[in-house]
């Protein structure tokens, strides 16, 4: 296996190494850098697979450009794989995600998907999430109530200036937080009126972690 001697290179090990669990039909992608490489990767090997459902509009294009269908998830149902990335994981697997803004299309196919594996480089995995700020997708005429609300809950949420969402809604980057139960700050967070979702993703966790390291890609299962 060849050394990765930068980050991007790390990137582009995990995304090389989810292409070895691809075994046709439809596959769920995400968005974001280590997934570019994840499509550039997938085009491949495109003749094996039957297309792709797209979290984002900027991997919708990127695949459409390689020739690799994109599908409607009403379309498809249930998917047997999902690739995305993460902004931070825990040792369970549990991820900070929405960094790109994406995070609750991401969600919503990462629910759909009997096996969700997530590709990062090292540097993304943490014994206690919320050092990266935890993103939350709002509908604008409820921002400032959101806001007030998680301050309760300990955070600092920030505006993400002159960002919109593919939905058309706004983010809230709340800053601040030690997350040592993601499962309960999930549900909480999902449960303020005017919440869209909330860029946690621990009641489904990823499945498998491959992290791109120095000496290669390393495979992390649920600890």
């Amino acid at each position: 296996m060849q050394r990765a001697s930068s980050q991007d290179d790390m990137k582009q090990q995990a995304a090389l190494e989810a292409l070895t669990y691809v075994e046709g039909g439809v596959v769920g992608v995400g968005s974001g850098s280590t997934v570019s490489h994840f499509i550039d990767a997938l085009a491949t090997i495109k003749e094996r697979v039957d297309g792709a459902v797209s979290s984002s509009i900027a991997s919708s294009a990127r695949l459409q450009g390689y020739g690799i269908p994109v599908l409607d998830l009403n379309d498809v149902g249930r998917l047997d794989l999902y690739v995305d990335g993460a902004d931070e994981s825990n040792h369970h697997l549990q991820l900070i995600k929405g960094g790109g803004g994406a995070l609750t299309r991401e969600k919503i196919v990462a629910a759909c998907s009997r096996r969700f594996i997530c590709i990062a480089d090292e540097s993304k995995l943490v014994d206690v999430l919320g050092a990266f700020p935890l993103p939350l997708e709002v509908i604008p005429m409820a921002r400032s109530y959101v806001t007030a609300e998680v301050v309760k809950l300990g955070g600092m949420p920030v505006l993400r200036e002159g960002f919109a969402t593919d939905n058309g809604n706004v983010i809230l980057d709340i800053h601040g937080l030690r997350i040592t139960s993601p499962v309960d700050l999930e549900q909480r967070l999902n449960n303020i009126a005017g919440v869209v979702t909330a860029g946690l993703f621990a009641m489904r966790p990823a499945d498998l972690l491959i992290l791109g390291t120095p000496a290669g890609p390393r495979t992390v299962k649920a600890g």
